[in-house]
């Protein structure tokens, strides 16, 4: 299945490619490739995951979250952009504290989250971020056939095939999440 045929299930409101820019932050709208990514409008009480989810009926394990964290490296305070899937818990205290080498690691406050990064707080995105941020990709991520995430702003969403996340630049994939415990 191509990924059209794939967002037309799903009946979302895609922009075309010319269109991005009024719906993107700039700098999210230079980084997106053209092909392999369709941009959608979304309203905003649908952006958030669960929202969107249940609105769409989209699964858990086909949206990927952007989470900004701060972390210690050689005494000097840095950030990095963590992408994973809605369905998965973060090991953060693992998996994340080691491949970023971090000596201590915390979530970035949602103030300083949107400005480094220049977008809204739940619609960060991994595209069009500063150039020297790390993003680390969960591997499970790279398993879904397409992912849905954030657009840098609640109004929009992005579907797209997980491939084009690798290919950022200072981005490594790797294992980083664990089941979300049973209920």
């Amino acid at each position: 299945m191509s990924l059209l045929e794939f967002a037309n299930r799903f009946r979302f409101d895609s922009v075309d490619v010319i269109d991005r820019g009024k719906h993107l932050p700039p700098a999210v709208a230079a980084a997106l490739p053209e092909e392999g990514a369709i941009v959608f409008l979304v309203a905003d009480d649908d952006s958030d995951t669960a929202a969107f989810s249940q609105r769409y009926g989209f699964g858990l394990e086909d949206c990927a979250n952007t989470i900004v964290l701060r972390y210690t490296k050689d005494r000097m305070e840095q950030y990095a952009a963590i992408v994973t899937l809605g369905s998965r818990r973060l090991d953060v205290n693992g998996a994340v504290k080691e491949v970023l080498g971090a000596k201590r690691l915390s979530f970035a406050k949602r103030e300083v989250a949107t400005e480094i990064t220049g977008m809204e707080f739940g619609g960060i995105t991994a595209f069009g971020l500063p150039s020297d941020m790390r993003i680390l990709v969960d591997a499970e991520v790279m398993k879904r056939q397409f992912v849905v995430v954030g657009a840098g702003c609640r109004e929009s969403k992005i579907l797209l095939d997980p491939a084009v996340l690798s290919k950022l630049p200072n981005t490594v994939v790797s294992s980083l999440t664990v089941p979300q415990p049973e209920l």
